[in-house]
């Protein structure tokens, strides 16, 4: 495979884009700040909205680097789908138009996020806000169900293991979650690539693979520039448990393969565990970062303001992003040759089913959650809804919020 600065007719991005940047500033924050308003639904949303700007309608890159992105933002732990924004913005305007691109894709949800975490977070909100946030909590469980078995493909022999493992881990073992997806995806780069002692058919510097080790480069680096950011954060703001909240928010931007719901059991026990937040509380957070736009792992933000107000949803949110952008920015020039690496997508092969059992094991603990007997209906039909019906998750939470508001106008019991 050709070096990414060596001149010829694929797009291929060096050190820095192309020379003659491809769009102003204001372009990249305006673009990605729509997209950060308008993108409900989640990872497949936000992915539509950028191929839609930047290979359908500018052009800005083509459709085989736009792949290439995607499949190495899937490789790496963290938010997929603001990676792929942090790198597009990078691809069009530099490293400057990343950091744009990228805050104003995160910031738009974030505000809604925090505003509607002070009105469901609060000590004794009013009864019909309680009444929508135990309808759209019960619908949780079943929002987690129909992303796992959206990831779900035909496979048998280790890739139901793998699954196993996430599934059980996520379900038992909520904190210690990373440590399993990682087992998993090494034992698949160990089986697939046993290391080679002394032989004479070792590959020599052509075959090699030269970018292997920038996951494990990279998520280092991210970890001690966001445990930076955390150490300082918690020494201006003083409080003492805004270092188990740092971690927490590392732990989900650093450290957790596949998004979306695999950072619930990275999430739930710290949160209920430090009394941060009840049980149902916690579901009305996870129920907030589906049903507002932009990057579900918005949800750490709900948790940090329940942990510390709203210096605390803003230090959850910084952690929690920051990996992305050490990524992106220390390794997006990789990305074309990320995607053809047999070491990496082996990893990913073992990683990846591990974090799709881990989305469908997370389906326990939040059922486990529900405390009145109507919440378990509303966990049925929203499971009719999305799985038989095939409707959209916003309307399914919505609908089910609906459901709660009725029943509690109505007198029906409400959690604690």
């Amino acid at each position: 495979m050709r070096p990414p600065d060596e001149p010829g007719p694929e797009p291929v991005p060096a050190a820095e884009p192309r020379a003659g940047y491809q769009a102003s500033l204001a372009t990249v924050l305006r673009e990605w700040g729509r997209i950060g308003c308008v993108g409900f639904g989640g990872p497949p949303a936000h992915i539509a909205l950028l191929r839609k700007l930047c290979v359908d309608r500018e052009h800005w890159l083509d459709a085989t680097e736009f792949e290439d992105a995607i499949s190495a933002c899937n490789l790496l732990p963290g938010p997929a789908s603001t990676q792929l924004a942090i790198f597009c913005a990078w691809r069009v305007r530099g490293r400057l138009g990343a950091l744009v691109g990228g805050a104003a894709f995160i910031v738009p949800g974030l505000i809604v996020i925090l505003g509607l975490s002070a009105l469901f977070l609060a000590g004794a909100p009013p009864l019909w806000v309680r009444g929508i946030g135990a309808g759209a909590g019960a619908a949780v469980a079943a929002v987690a169900v129909q992303a796992g078995w959206n990831l779900l493909r035909p496979s048998w022999t280790r890739w139901a293991l793998y699954l196993l493992a996430g599934g059980t881990a996520a379900a038992v073992i909520g904190p210690w979650l990373v440590l399993v997806l990682l087992g998993c995806g090494l034992t698949e780069l160990a089986v697939r690539h046993p290391p080679r002692r002394g032989s004479r058919d070792t590959p020599g510097p052509r075959t090699a693979p030269r970018i292997t080790p920038l996951p494990l480069i990279l998520v280092p680096a991210a970890a001690a520039r966001a445990a930076g950011t955390a150490r300082a954060a918690g020494t201006a703001v003083a409080a003492g448990g805004l270092a188990a909240l740092a971690w927490t928010a590392l732990k989900v931007g650093a450290l957790s393969f596949g998004g979306g719901f695999v950072i619930i059991p990275l999430m739930r026990a710290d949160a209920v565990g430090h009394h941060w937040m009840t049980s149902s509380q916690f579901l009305n957070a996870v129920a907030l970062g589906q049903i507002t736009p932009g990057p579900v792992v918005q949800t750490v933000a709900a948790v940090g303001y329940a942990a510390g107000g709203l210096a605390g949803g803003l230090l959850a949110a910084l952690i929690a992003f920051s990996p992305s952008f050490v990524f992106v920015l220390g390794g997006a020039r990789y990305f074309s040759s990320l995607r053809g690496n047999s070491h990496a997508q082996a990893f990913l092969d073992g990683a990846g089913p591990a974090a799709i059992g881990a989305i469908l094991g997370s389906a326990i603990p939040l059922t486990a959650a529900l405390t009145q007997p109507w919440q378990y209906a509303v966990l049925a039909a929203a499971m009719v809804l999305l799985l038989g019906l095939r409707r959209g998750v916003v309307f399914t939470l919505l609908a089910a919020g609906a459901a709660g508001l009725i029943i509690s106008l109505a007198g029906g019991p409400l959690p604690h």
